[in-house]
């Protein structure tokens, strides 16, 4: 066992622990019994980690060594040599200090490995004073956010792209098959089954452009900003510097914010995320209801689809299968419009130079991004490219119904064609013939109607 100390006591920890008092406390304080920070997020400070180092490397800064052996350390890490040590619960008090400080601990301990010493010689590497130097949770937790939310967001976007190309090429498939539109679940007018999924793909096509466009806030960083946005404790060759190099580390288009302070205090760009991945929820939500009534039955319900059958249905129904895929779509749509609430409200608590609920912002956010990515993809190949549509089931319900009666409105007049149809409720052929005739009668002059009208 090794011994480190702090300003609260001392702690024993496992000799060749990568991790420190400071996760060991965190851990304990925060033991909820749910989910650790999430990995895209621990990775993308470590991203800002490994940049920091290679920074101070180029412009000699620091002691011989160290941000040699802490960047290849960060390497290490950021290949998976650490994932055991690097765990903090994802909800924990303090702007995400735990999260940060388990980075800066295991990088610390990397380090000293990688230079031939034991873990915890913090005499030669120190998790703060040359891990996190220049550095603070206030600019690197919000940066790695950013950094993880526009990865996982291009992501998305390509989902939302592949599931629009599915939906499309259902809407040239089935556009042949007419079918009874509905509104408010009454019969409506007549539509086709392929044009109800070229209205799901304009939809999906929405969503992938809003998200998209949405990059460009993310791109602003506050990195070098330091604890309160001003960079107070940062060499200024530093803060000019490390944004080009995580810039060229990650290939994505990041810029120092114009004002770093706005950017540690507030929080409302991920507010505007999470409200476009609840609006692209609501659509798909939408869809997959539609999906679901469409494929109901197979004999008592509408039937003008059939979704292939995934697994058994019923524990206790022989030969049931049920819509399970749009049914985790829906359920995948109410979290996203959950965790949206639970975002939106995280980000009215910040006070003054800091929202100390971050760490819930960003479990939040990039859950709903993996899951929608996720959802996207399954819903895509084990539901639109499976799916079976049955004419004969659409032509029935369009054949029973009335719908063709409102074609006769703009000749009849909307009044006329109502007392026909309460005359012949429920029986469209002879609805039909007293709308032909009536129409017929009308042209001719006589403006009388028929006398089986």
């Amino acid at each position: 066992m090794r011994t480190e100390s702090d300003t609260l006591g001392t702690r024993e920890l496992p000799e060749d622990a990568l991790y420190g008092l400071q996760t060991l406390r965190a851990r304990e304080n925060f033991a909820l019994g749910g989910q650790d920070t999430p990995m895209e997020l621990v990775y993308a400070m470590a991203e800002v980690k490994r940049a920091a180092a290679l920074t101070y490397m180029e412009l000699g800064i620091g002691k011989p060594g160290v941000y040699e052996a802490i960047a290849k350390a960060g390497e290490k890490l950021l290949a998976g040599a650490a994932d055991d040590a690097l765990r903090t619960p994802a909800l924990q008090g303090g702007a995400g200090t735990s999260a940060h400080m388990n980075i800066c601990e295991v990088l610390a301990n990397l380090a000293l490995r990688e230079r031939g010493l034991p873990c915890g010689r913090y005499d030669v590497i120190h998790p703060l004073d040359d891990v996190n130097r220049g550095q603070s949770t206030n600019d690197v937790f919000p940066t790695a956010l950013r950094i993880a939310a526009i990865r996982q967001l291009r992501a998305l976007s390509e989902g939302c792209a592949a599931l629009q190309g599915s939906l499309q090429i259902k809407e040239t498939a089935l556009e042949a098959i007419p079918k009874l539109g509905r509104t408010e679940w009454m019969d409506a007018l007549p539509v086709t089954l392929g044009s109800e999924f070229g209205a799901f793909a304009q939809a999906v096509a929405r969503d992938r452009w809003r998200l998209y466009k949405v990059e460009e806030r993310l791109r602003q960083i506050n990195l070098g900003g330091t604890a309160l946005g001003r960079g107070d404790q940062a060499e200024r060759r530093y803060r000019h510097r490390v944004v080009e190099k995580l810039r060229e580390l990650t290939g994505l288009g990041l810029a120092a914010a114009e004002y770093p302070m706005d950017i540690t205090q507030n929080q409302d760009v991920f507010v505007e995320v999470s409200g476009l991945l609840k609006a692209a929820a609501v659509n798909w939500m939408k869809m997959a209801g539609d999906l679901r009534r469409m494929n109901s039955g197979p004999l008592g319900g509408l039937g003008e689809l059939r979704l292939a059958p995934v697994q058994v249905g019923s524990t206790a129904m022989p030969g049931k299968f049920n819509p399970v895929i749009p049914e985790m779509v829906t359920q995948v749509a109410m979290r996203v419009i959950a965790n949206d609430a639970a975002i939106t409200l995280a980000a009215t608590q910040g006070e003054f130079e800091l929202n100390a609920f971050l760490p819930l912002i960003a479990q939040s956010l990039l859950e709903s991004l993996r899951l929608m990515t996720r959802a996207a993809e399954i819903l895509r190949v084990k539901c639109i490219e499976t799916l079976q549509a049955d004419p004969a089931r659409c032509a029935q319900w369009l054949e029973q119904s009335c719908a063709f009666a409102a074609a006769y409105a703009p000749e009849l007049g909307h009044e006329a064609v109502s007392a026909l149809m309460a005359r012949h409720s429920g029986d469209p052929a002879h609805l039909r013939q007293a709308l032909v005739a009536t129409l017929a009668a009308k042209k001719q002059g006589s403006g009388a109607a028929p006398a089986d009208a």
